[in-house]
């Protein structure tokens, strides 16, 4: 049996594209301090945690564009198992993007309550 180059090299892009993508972790979110009853070195350590965050999301962003730069061509293409894995792996891009979002507004509404329950 014969195996055509396109075929070959899809398998194996497809393959190792599998497994970047199981190497692509984000990590969990962290846990934010509560505003209204931390003291400042909780709300420090809160905010290295979102920075923390910040890098793993951004480190697994390069690692799923990655991934998707790998199966794009096959998925353009028409292969349905690529498509389908592209736009997965461009569900979990956006949906990293939300929680970096996310979490930093929850940390500044923190910041707010932190900052009324201690005036200056």
């Amino acid at each position: 049996m014969e195996i055509s180059l396109k075929a070959l090299l899809l398998a194996t892009a497809f393959t190792s594209t599998g497994a970047l993508a199981d190497e692509c972790n984000l990590g969990e979110m962290p846990t934010l301090p509560n505003g209204a009853t931390a003291s400042m070195e909780e709300m420090v350590a809160g905010q290295q945690s979102i920075k923390a965050f910040q890098a793993e999301a951004q480190a697994y962003r390069t690692c799923l564009d990655e991934g998707m730069a790998a199966i794009k061509e096959a998925a353009t293409d028409g292969d349905k198992e690529s498509a389908e894995a592209f736009k997965a792996m461009t569900d979990d891009y956006n949906a990293s993007v939300a929680a970096e979002e996310a979490i930093a507004s929850d940390f500044n509404a923190q910041i707010r309550a932190y900052k009324a329950a201690n005036p200056s």
